[in-house]
Parts: structure tokens; sequence; C-alpha cells
């Protein structure tokens, strides 16, 4: 989803912010500059509505990374409405004025490296420990919100009126913890934050670390490694032990405090709610130490403000003089001033750190913000503090109203003033304050805008306009390694998404398959059911014809035993009459025929019974043998069915292995070519990043030469007053020589005129002229050869010292050289065993995953085998069930099962026997026919 355009308010989540919409400058009165950063400038102000004395913090938005420094605002102003804790600064609205954000919070004083700053020496024991337990109670807060800060320095530790400590300056915090992005001031941040995108995350004992940094700050005027290139600091801070405090005489407490707070590993290092109980945070008891030193820092700011006052009113004055004797023309005043009255004003006594622009380097590497110009916020803060007199005021008019001008005052007038304008003009500061507008200054909290000195305000807008290099150089870095970590994490999603892509795909495949194999079973089954009811219905439609043939032939064959029967009995009657002898009474043959007749009836009905029976038993018997027979049958039925059913379930699982590996050999392949792309990835980023340091390095190398250069060419322009006033003295020697051989030629000519002839007067004349100017010449060229050889003797000196400062220098960048080669090296090295080991760990997790699928494989054919074992078994001992069954009840019905048995077994052997005889036949048939046909 694309970005909104900067300063839109379109998006609810952004709208939910607060933004006020109303103009800032119509709410916000006499704006002072109190500070200047990479970020803008921030501004004492006063809220003409509730008349509360406020900070004004100005974000530019647009031009370069408009939409970057738009979500840097978005963010910082998200993270402060969240927050709420005596020790964090208050947020008190933000305003939108033509692509510049109005952040307003709480007013402070200043910041604890000002104070720092001001008095030119190190905090005391007991205001570091007081200054600290206060910001780890911030940074406890914070932390116990799961929030890191990843700017903690003494800069970014702000003092109120009342001594209270603020934790400020939020552009660089983290809504999460833990976090991996490379973000902080190079000379505070922790090993873990340098190394956050190559070895891990971190949390809040990053902020920890940077602590203990500003407590070696506070204790030695600057962080370790200040002198240093910030980037040789970063693979310093990275690759080397930690620091630790130097010399001066601080307890054993502090000592081991700093080292606590300083601990290289995260592990061995305290969180923010432990480092609290430290035994040096015990006895930092009420605020009055921090008050105690807020006053005197004010008392040092106005002692401060007045001197560079009184200088910079005598300059006027000077000037002044100085044009006035300019429209009258030279004169010999003007050489003979006494060189200790005048103070020049970049003398450097002015303060004994003026020449060091190294401060520029602690501009921190996360706020892109950046205003216009410093000429710009002068130009709002004058059109409302400084209004009134005209420029037509003379110098005493300057002297007379400034004389009851108050320290502050002074101290926010000249942070008004662009430092290249202050020397422009002596009529410059005759535009001062009326009467009314310091009237209104007064009237807010004492007008104390700063704790910062003149000098330091315009000192850090000059340090802030000078850097613009190094922090695009810082920028330039960390928007590269944003990418590189965002495009690392792009490519870690697109992976993920392609590898769960490539997982559903043979998900879908193999269960596509089961489900066809399902399906193919399921339709065996049916087809077996049917084969098994239709079998059914055969034999039962067998067994009916079977019993019609049966009884057909029974019928028959009683038909014809009837016959017989009365064939025989009419044979018997005929022959018996013919056996009783015609003698016998009537009644006694009539009794014997009858009983004749009788006792053959009753024979033929017992044959009768006798047939009717053995039909019986054969019509039962033959079923018996029908069902039996068609009972084994049913049983191979089954066993086929059994048979096909599981070589089937064979095929299908060989099927699903063959799938499984194939699977698992494209899976292997993508994870390997993943790895593969993201390592050429990771080292080209490494490589551009290694590339990008030391083109930084060779820029810092020249730019530091340079520097060098300028300040030995401004020596040699600069030479010192001591050298001037000798050769003004030698000068002045020669023009006294001069004088006196001037007076002694005179004299010597008056002298040689008196005892020459006229004639000869003008040719001794000449000769002398000749002499004298011979032997000017020679006191002049001693003179001058004098004076070059001072000067030579200095240069020579000059050139020593210099080219001694160059070697040093060039030492010096040759060791941050070898330090940053040193350090790429084991980034390489760290880089390709890391890539080593996400190889290996993948193979192991390949052939872990292979192994595991072959082992299931295995159980799924053991499996198999077993249901496949157990299948036969069951078909098996219900069969030998079902035919003991049979044969029981073929028992209980009077019959043999043996001879059951034995006769289903005949019968099924004449059955296969004739149904082979028909295949032969058929195939003598088909042979006879294929020869027939053939021959004809």
């Amino acid at each position: 989803m694309p970005q909104p355009k900067a300063g839109s308010l379109k998006d609810p989540d952004i709208a939910g912010l607060f933004f006020f919409n109303d103009d800032p400058e119509k709410i916000f009165v006499d704006l002072r500059e109190i500070g200047h950063g990479s970020f803008g400038a921030v501004y004492f102000a006063r809220n003409i509505v509730n008349k509360e004395i406020v900070a004004i913090k100005k974000m530019s938005y647009n031009g370069k990374q408009a939409n970057e420094k738009w979500q840097d605002i978005i963010k910082e102003v998200k993270f402060l409405r969240q927050l709420k804790h005596r020790h964090v600064i208050d947020y008190k609205g933000c305003y939108l004025r033509e692509h510049t954000a109005w952040l307003v919070m709480e007013y402070c004083l200043g910041s604890a490296s000002d104070i720092v700053e001001v008095h030119k020496k190190p905090l005391k024991e007991i205001e570091i420990a007081a200054i600290c337990h206060d910001a780890l109670e911030g940074l406890a807060y914070l932390h116990t919100q799961g929030k890191i800060h990843r700017d903690i320095k003494a800069g970014n530790i702000l003092l109120t009126e009342n001594g209270t400590v603020k934790l400020a300056d939020f552009g660089s915090a983290s809504l999460i913890s833990p976090a991996n992005s490379f973000v902080g001031t190079p000379y505070w941040m922790a090993p873990e934050v340098i190394l956050a995108m190559d070895e891990g995350q971190y949390d809040g004992k990053s902020d920890v670390w940077s602590m203990g940094i500003t407590c070696i700050e506070l204790a030695e005027r600057k962080p370790p490694l200040f002198n240093m290139n910030a980037m040789s600091a970063l693979y310093h801070i990275a690759q080397n032990d930690p620091p630790t405090l130097a010399g001066g005489e601080w307890s054993d407490s502090f000592r081991h405090f700093v080292d606590s707070c300083l601990a290289k590993l995260p592990c061995d290092r305290p969180s923010s709610s432990d480092i609290l109980k430290h035994h040096f945070l015990e006895g930092t008891g009420p605020s009055s130490v921090i008050i105690d030193l807020i006053q005197r820092t004010k008392d040092a700011v106005r002692e401060l403000d007045n001197l560079q006052y009184r200088r910079m009113k005598k300059i006027l004055m000077v000037d002044v003089i100085e044009g006035e004797n300019s429209s009258n023309g030279p004169t010999s005043d003007d050489f003979t001033t006494d060189d200790s009255s005048q103070v020049s004003p970049c003398d450097p006594s002015l303060d004994d750190d003026n020449i060091d622009s190294s401060t520029s380097k602690s501009s921190s590497m996360t706020s892109q913000h950046s205003m216009p110009s410093s000429n710009l916020s002068s130009k709002s803060s004058s059109q409302s503090s400084l209004q009134g007199i005209s420029t037509d005021d003379s110098a005493s008019t300057f002297h007379r109203e400034h004389s009851d001008w108050s320290l502050p005052q002074r101290s926010s007038y000249y942070s008004n003033v662009h430092p290249n304008k202050m020397f422009q003009s002596p009529l410059l500061f005759l535009n001062l304050p009326s009467n009314s507008s310091i009237n209104r200054m007064e009237a807010g909290a004492n007008n104390f805008a700063t704790i910062r000195t003149t000098h330091l305000v315009t000192k850090q807008m000059k340090d802030h306009e000078h850097a613009n290099d190094m922090k695009e150089q810082f920028t330039g870095y960390k928007r590269m390694r944003k990418t590189h970590q965002k495009q690392l994490q792009q490519n870690e999603t697109k992976f993920q998404t392609e590898m769960e892509e490539h997982k559903q795909r043979l998900d879908k495949e193999y269960d596509n398959l089961r489900q066809k194999f399902l399906v193919e079973m399921e339709k065996i089954r049916k087809m077996q059911s049917s084969d098994q009811e239709k079998m059914t219905r055969n034999n039962l439609g067998l067994e009916k014809k079977l019993i019609k043939q049966i009884s057909t032939s029974h019928d028959t064959e009683k038909k014809t035993f009837s016959t017989m029967q009365k064939k025989e009995y009419k044979v018997n009657k005929e022959q018996m009459k013919k056996e009783i002898d015609g003698s016998t009474p009537k009644k006694e043959r009539d009794d014997m025929v009858r009983t004749h007749k009788d006792r053959l009836l009753q024979r033929q009905k017992e044959a009768e019974g006798g047939l009717e029976k053995r039909h019986k038993d054969s019509m039962e018997f033959e079923i018996r043998k029908f069902r039996r027979r068609k009972l084994v049958q049913y049983h191979q039925k089954e066993e086929e069915h059994l048979a096909e059913e599981l070589s089937k379930r064979q095929a299908q699982l060989e099927m699903e292995h063959a799938m499984l590996l194939r699977h698992h050999s494209g899976t292997q392949d993508l994870e390997y070519r993943q790895l593969q792309t993201l390592q050429k990835l990771r080292d080209d980023h490494l490589k551009k990043q290694h590339l990008t340091e030391h083109d930084n390095q060779r820029e810092y190398n020249a730019l530091e030469e340079q520097n060098l250069r300028k300040k030995h060419l401004l020596e040699h322009k600069q030479q010192p007053r001591s050298l001037k006033q000798k050769e003004v003295l030698i000068r002045k020697q020669f023009h006294e020589a001069v004088q006196t051989q001037r007076r002694q030629y005179k004299a010597l000519k008056e002298h040689i005129l008196q005892n020459t002839p006229k004639n000869e007067q003008k040719a001794v004349v000449k000769k002398l002229k000749e002499e004298q100017v011979r032997k000017l010449n020679i006191l002049g060229e001693q003179y001058e050869a004098s004076i070059a050889e001072m000067l030579q003797q200095q240069n020579m000196r000059l050139d020593d010292s210099q080219e001694m400062e160059a070697q040093q220098l060039k030492q010096r960048l040759q060791q941050e050289l070898e330090l940053l080669m040193a350090y790429q090296s084991k980034i390489k090295m760290q880089t390709e065993a890391q890539h080593q080991r996400e190889r290996r760990q993948l193979e192991e997790r390949v052939s872990l995953r292979r192994a595991l699928l072959e082992q299931k494989m295995d159980d799924e054919r053991s499996k198999l085998i077993a249901e496949r074992k157990d299948k036969i078994h069951s078909s098996k001992t219900r069969q030998e069930r079902d035919l003991e069954d049979f044969d029981h009840e073929t028992s209980d019905m009077g019959m043999s099962p043996v001879e059951v048995a034995q006769a289903s077994l005949d019968a099924t052997y004449n059955d296969d026997v004739s149904s082979l005889r028909g295949s032969m036949i058929s195939l003598t048939a088909s042979s006879s026919s294929f020869s027939f046909s053939s021959q004809t």
C-alpha cells in the first residue's frame, strides 16, 4: 500500500494524533533560537493563549526524502503522546505550517552537555550521579512500556528550572522491543546496535550502554573515541573492548558503575531497573545538587555574555573611531595603539574550544529533518523580539541604552543574530529592542531562554552548517543499511510466501492423489460387493435349478418305479392265481388272494417309502454338496477380492512414496536456491556497505588533510604578534641608524668642504654621496637579511611542527583505515561463517527430514504388511469357521461331512475338468477353423 503524501492528514491513524491546523505564529511569540541540530532548530517561545513558556522544535518535511522525514515526525509525535512520566519531556501538541512541523514540548533550560560546555570542565561525581539517577528512572519507565530510546547522550538529557531531569529527542526511538535497526549517534551506540542487522536483535540494555558512555562524557567532557572518524569509532566499538574512565579522582563506586553499564555482552549488562539499585546512585538525595548546578551555570553564562558584550562594545567603538579617522586620513597614532587593549572577534581567548569543530560529529544519524537556513529562523525570532530603535542612533546611544539591558536579554538577542552578520557593519547592533519589547520579554520566566552561551548557540549553528557533508554521509549510510535490511526482510517474506505456496501445492497434489486412491478403492469395493451379490444370486438360481433338476429326475424315477411296481404287482398277482389250487375253496382262495395282495401292497408301499427316503437323502446330499462347493467358491472369490484390494493398496502406497520423495527433492532444491539467493544478496549488501565505508573513510581523510592544510596556510598568513613587533623594532632600529648616518654624513660633509678648494668640492660631495648610498644600501641589506632570517627561522619552526602534525594525522588516518579493513575482514569472515553455518543447518534439516520421511515410509510399509497379514489371517479364520459351521450343520442333518466335502471337491474337480475340456475343445475348434481358413 503506498504511503500517504508528506503532510497529508487523510489517514485516520495520523489524524488521530491531534495535529493542530491553527497558525502557530499567531499563538507563539518571543521566539528565540536556543538550539540547532540536524533536524532543524529549537526555540524558546511564549504561548499568548495560556501565557505558558514552551520549547518549539521546528522540523521540515519538504525537499529530499520528504516522506521519510514525515514518517519520522509521525513516529516521534506518536511516541511522545504515549508517554507520561516525571523524567520524560511533556508533549503539548504539533502544528503544521508551510511544510514545517512545529513540535511543542515542555520548556527546559538546556542539556547536561550545555553545562559541561559552559563550565569547560567535567561535572562533579555527585552531580553525575544525580543526573544519571533521574535519567535512568525515565529509561526504566520507557523499558517497562516496551520502548527503546536509542539516542541517550548528554545532549538529550535536559534540565528544567526546578532541577528536574528530562529525557528528550525521541526521533530515533523504537516503539517495540526488541529491535534490529541501525539507529543512534555513533559514539554512544552499543555494540549490539552496530551489529544488529548481522547478528540479531537488541533491547533496552542498549540504552544502558549509552548511559555509561554519557557518564564518561560528563566526566571527561567528550565521549570515548570522539577524536576519531565516526565510522572508525563504530568499528572500534564493535571490535574492541569497552572503554573505561580515564584518570581523575573518581571513586571505585563510580568506576564500577560505568564498567557495569559498559559490559560488552548484553547478557552481562544490567537492565535500567537493576542498575538503579547500584550503590553509586544510592546517595543522590534531593534535586538541590542539580538546582545548585543550574544556578552556577546561569551565573557563568551571565559572566561570559557580559564579557562578550564588553568586548563587542569595545570593538564597535574602535570601528567607529577608525571610521572617523579614515575620513580625515591616517595619523601616526594609528600604528601605536596598545595591542593588549584590542580584542579580535576571532580571538581564541574567547573560548579555548572555539577551534574544535568536531562537535559536529555528535549529530544523530537518525534525525533526518533539516531546516532551510538559520537565517530564516533568525528572521522570525528577530521579528518578534528585536524591533524599535532606528539605525541612525550613535554609538553613545548604544552604550547608554545597553548599560541597563539584562544579560539574559543580550544572550537571547545574540542568539537571534546570524554569526555571519555580526561583523559586517558597526551599525548592526544599533537596531536594538524598544522599551515595549524589553518589557514584553521581561514578562515571562525571567527571560533566561537557555543556559547556553551566545557562543555555544552560534557555534552549534555554524557546526551544523559545516557538518552537512558528514551528516549526509551518515544519513546515506544509514539509509543504505536500512534499505539492505528492508530488502532482506522482503526477501525473507517472499521466500516464506514462496515456501508456503510450494507446500500448499505439494499438499494439494498429495491430497488429490490420496483422494483419487480413495475413489478408486471405493470403486473396487463396490465392484467386489456387486460381484459377491451377483455370485450369491447366481448360486441361489443354480441351487433352485439343481433342486428342480433333481426333483424332475426323482419324479421320473418315481413314475418308472410306480409303473414297474404295477407290472410287478400284476405279474405277482397272476402268478399267485396260478399257484392257487383250483380245488381250494373260494373263501379260502379269496382270503389267500387278499392276504397276498395286502402283502404285495405293503411291500410296494415300503419300496415307495424307501425310494422317497432315498430321493430325499439324495436331494439333501446334492444340495449340501452344492452349497459347500459354492461356499468354497465364495471364499475363493473373497480371497481374490482381498488380494486385489491389497495389491491396489500396495500400488497406491508405492505411488504415494514416490510422490513424497519427489516432493522432498523439490522442497530441498527450493530451500537451497532460496538460501543461495539470500546469501548472495547478503554478500552484495556487505560488499556495497564496505565499499561505501571505504569511500566515506577516504572522504573523511581528504577532508581532514584539507582542513590541516587550511590551518597551516592560516598559520603562515597570521604570524604571531611577536614577529610583527620584532619586525617593527628592527625597522625602527634601521630608521634610527639611517638618521644617525645622515647626521654623520652632514657633519663630515661640512668638515671636508671647509678644507677643500671650491673647484674640488663638487667631486668630493659626489664621492661622499656615493659612499653614503653604498653604506646605506649595505645597512639596509643587513636589516632586510635580519628580518628575512627571523621570518625564515619562524617559518622553519612552523614547517617542522606542521610536518610533524601532518605526519601524525597521516598515521592516525592510516590506523583508522587499518581498523576499518580489519573490522570489515572480521565481518566478512563472520558472514562467511554464518553462511557455512546456515548451509550446515539446512543440510542437517534436509537429512533429518529425509530420514523422517524414510522412517514414515517404512512404518507405512510395515503397517501395510501387518494389515495384509491380519486381513488374510482374518479371512482364512472366518472361512474355516464358516466351513466348520457348515460341516457341523451337515453332521446334524445325519450326513457325513467328509463325504460331502469329498463329493464337493470331486464336483469342483469335474467342473474344472469340464471347463478345461470345453476350453480345449474351443481352442481346437478355433485351431481347426484357423487351419481350414488358412487352407482356403
